[in-house]
């Protein structure tokens, strides 16, 4: 039998919400053993409408204690850095907040910023905390204003990743500026609705940095001398430019561009090109040539810094020493920073001892314009060890004087690693006596600038190899101390003329050892066959150490006294010969003391030195 289906329930009848009260009833309470069709759904519906009413309790309970709520200053922290960083993370529905350290999305209590916050239970303490916020807020957005800086270096002046960060790194006081600069853009209407970075990016693209930097590279500056520059302009750019331009118009090239910008000082970027000029043209008009401003201004570039007073004052400092504007711009040539480097009250103190060794002023004015050098050299630290030890080896004030004349840049080289290994060397193998030392130095102070291993040493055992014994050697250098200045290659030739072709003895040499000292072709030869074809003979002192007039007398009366023997007019041969030679050893033999004495100016140099010199030239 066929039953017809019963009517569904309409959803609104009592009928449908009590099936429905049932049915959720017998779901939420069935027993955990009684399987049900749906069993999976039924459970998470269950979980469901067990939590809500938990959460909504909870969502209460924050909204009633919200208010009560204090931002902590980690928090105030993260707020600083969302609101200042230049990038933040992306948001999108169902992202999920990252509270690590180097998130910057927005934390989850951002709405508690909008609450109203209780006054602190302490003033000072919430001036401390609002202090040290300004200052981490200062922080971020100098590393902000760095970041823009970074990129707009390697974005438009194409510069690497690496070489952008070092420059940033050392501008600390220009990414200060630019950040200044970039909050004071706010007041300008067309900025007022610009954000921080872009107020910066357009400043630094203003300010014309980027070039900047490129072209000093360009110009041989390297990246911490270019950051020093741009920290020490003070946001003056194009002073930069203009200074440098402005000396590689007096022909400072290369790296010394960067030498004489950073070392002058810190006015030289606010003096103008006028003031540069008069500079110039002062010195161009006493003996400095145009083309040596360059290097002038390169080694010495505080006179870029000084007034055109005080250069007039240190230019005549020199002039009024009698010397003439020729030496002059050769001596600030040779040594630039006598003119720039030193206050006038350590070029007066240095004058003052120079003439201590009884130069006249004038003679100090040679010699400074000879060897400049001296300026630079510090009295106690130099002169006054080195004054010491030479009175300890026997030298003189007159001795020190021939050394300031003929050698003066003995007093600049250092005491411990230069004069004393000499000394100690011509003592010990040379065979130079202590009684002997003072007058060897006094005689030849050209000896401490040789070089022990290739000059002086080689020398000594050459003449060792003679068969001269060593304390033959050190009269012989005692005596003349150029002896051991010579190259070997002259000694040879003489030598073997002097042993073979005129058959002298080797003691010949050892009491004259100036014999080295005259031309072999124009002197030494010449004499030799003039003997020969007379028959005379003369010790090499007499034959060598005279003018050709003197030369050729003395072999005149030679050969009228030998003829007058032979006459039988005369008994004997007449000693002229002896006694002449005996004349010129005394002569020759200078005291040590009277040496020092005539060295009182540059040009009052022993003849025989002169000549030797001159001999030396020859060959």
């Amino acid at each position: 039998m066929l039953t017809a289906p019963s009517p569904s329930p309409c959803p609104h009848s009592p009928l449908f919400s009590l099936r429905r009260t049932t049915t959720i009833s017998a779901v939420i309470h069935h027993h955990p053993q009684d399987r049900q069709h749906n069993a999976k759904s039924a459970s998470l519906l269950r979980y469901h409408f067990t939590n809500t009413q938990q959460q909504q309790q909870q969502q209460q309970k924050q909204d009633d204690a919200v208010v009560d709520v204090v931002i902590p200053p980690e928090e105030k922290v993260k707020l600083l850095e969302l609101s200042l960083v230049r990038k933040r993370p992306p948001q999108f529905p169902g992202s999920i907040y990252d509270m690590s350290s180097g998130s910057l999305s927005h934390p989850p209590h951002l709405r508690t910023l909008f609450k109203q916050q209780p006054p602190s239970s302490n003033d000072n303490d919430g001036g401390d905390v609002d202090e040290e916020l300004i200052m981490k807020a200062l922080d971020i957005r100098r590393q902000v204003t760095a970041e823009i800086f970074k990129e707009a270096m390697w974005r438009k002046g194409k510069f690497g990743i690496t070489y952008s960060t070092n420059v940033a790194d050392r501008l600390p006081d220009f990414i200060d500026h630019v950040m200044i600069k970039a909050a004071a853009l706010k007041k300008l209407p067309e900025f007022a609705d610009s954000s921080f970075n872009v107020r910066a990016k357009w400043f630094i693209e203003d300010s014309n940095v980027v070039p900047l930097i490129r072209w000093l590279k360009h110009n041989g500056l390297s990246y911490p001398k270019i950051a020093k520059l741009i920290c020490m302009s003070g946001g003056n750019l194009e002073s930069i430019r203009h200074l440098a331009e402005w000396l590689k118009s007096v022909h400072v090239k290369g790296e010394f561009l960067g030498v004489a910008l950073l070392k002058t000082g810190g006015n030289i970027l606010e003096r103008s090109i006028e003031e540069l000029n008069e500079i110039v043209e002062y010195l161009e008009t006493n003996g400095v040539r145009r083309d040596w401003m360059g290097y002038v201004m390169s080694r010495c570039p505080q006179l870029l810094s000084q007034s055109i007073e005080e250069v007039k004052t240190r230019v005549h400092f020199y002039l009024d020493m009698g010397m003439n504007k020729n030496d002059f711009g050769t001596m600030v040539f040779k040594y630039p920073k006598i003119l720039g480097f030193l206050t006038l009250e350590e070029m007066n103190q240095k004058v003052t001892y120079l003439k201590e060794f009884g130069l006249s002023t004038e003679d100090v004015g040679r010699l400074l314009a000879f060897r400049p050098h001296l300026m630079g050299c510090g009295i106690g630290e130099r002169w006054k060890p080195l004054v010491k030890y030479l009175y300890y080896l026997g030298v003189s004030r007159d001795g020190m004087r021939r050394m300031l004349v003929i050698k003066p840049m003995v007093f600049c080289f250092d005491l411990e690693t230069t004069i004393v290994p000499k000394v100690i060397f011509l003592m010990t193998k040379a065979g130079v006596s202590e009684r002997d030392i003072g007058k060897c130095l006094a005689l030849g102070p050209e000896l401490l600038g040789c070089s022990i291993g290739n000059k002086l040493e080689v020398n000594v055992k050459y003449f060792l190899s003679l068969g001269i014994k060593l304390h033959q050697l050190g009269a012989m250098i005692a005596d003349f101390p150029m002896l051991l200045r010579y190259n070997i290659d002259i000694f040879r030739p003489k030598y073997r003329y002097l042993r073979r072709t005129m058959v002298r003895p080797l003691q010949d040499l050892i009491e004259f050892p100036r014999f080295f000292s005259y031309s072999l072709e124009e002197r030494i030869i010449p004499r030799h066959k003039i003997m020969v074809e007379n028959r005379v003979n003369f010790k090499l002192r007499y034959m060598l150490a005279c003018s050709d007039e003197e030369f050729n007398q003395k072999v005149a009366d030679k050969v009228e006294g030998r003829r007058l023997y032979e006459l039988g007019l005369i008994n004997e041969a007449p000693p002229h010969s002896q006694t002449v030679d005996d004349s010129l050893r005394q002569q020759d033999a200078v005291d040590y003391t009277d040496i020092g004495s005539k060295a009182s100016e540059p040009q009052a140099i022993d003849s025989s030195i002169e000549r030797t010199e001159f001999d030396r030239s020859s060959n």
